[in-house]
């Protein structure tokens, strides 16, 4: 049984998992405001994703006899110098992610419960691939330049991606 100081890191990250989503919700329109409408779909699919994984925890919780309290939280950033710096952003948000997860598997180690190491692993490994995944687009739009031609093909690209939530 999770301590309460434990649930409580849970229930906050839950909650910030919620604020990530409305984080790219942001982000999503401002690629649509700027008729970027592959941007705006990538980033619309990371909006789906995060959900998942704020609805994960809640699961969770309920699972193990906790309480999922519903937070609210700040306004997100709307405004961005270009698709590169919104980009960037959101690779800065998704290290943010992995510190509060990394300090959650360690609240978790520390106390010993084994049932929410099990549990954490997944968010582990899934902070791994949003790093990368940031990381290599931010290399991308870099090299581009702003080459419009590039910047078509790949706003194209993020036209086709689509959200399948993984088995569980």
């Amino acid at each position: 049984m999770p301590s309460q100081k434990l649930v409580n890191a849970l229930v906050e990250q839950m909650n910030y998992e919620f604020e990530s989503a409305n984080i790219y919700l942001a982000m999503a329109a401002y690629c649509q405001a700027e008729n970027w409408d592959g941007f705006a779909n990538f980033l619309l699919v990371q909006t789906e994703e995060e959900r998942f994984h704020g609805m994960k925890i809640f699961r969770y919780l309920n699972d193990i006899g906790e309480r999922a309290m519903i937070t609210g939280y700040d306004t997100p950033k709307n405004d961005f110098e270009s698709i590169l710096d919104c980009f960037e952003s959101a690779y800065e948000h998704e290290k943010e992610v992995t510190k509060r997860i990394y300090a959650l598997s360690d609240l978790a180690l520390d106390e010993r419960d084994h049932g929410t190491i099990h549990f954490l692993k997944w968010y582990i490994n899934e902070q791994i691939e949003e790093e990368a995944m940031f990381d290599h687009i931010i290399v991308q739009l870099k090299r581009l330049n702003n080459d419009t031609n590039g910047m078509f093909l790949l706003d194209r690209e993020f036209a086709a991606r689509t959200f399948t939530p993984p088995q569980e």
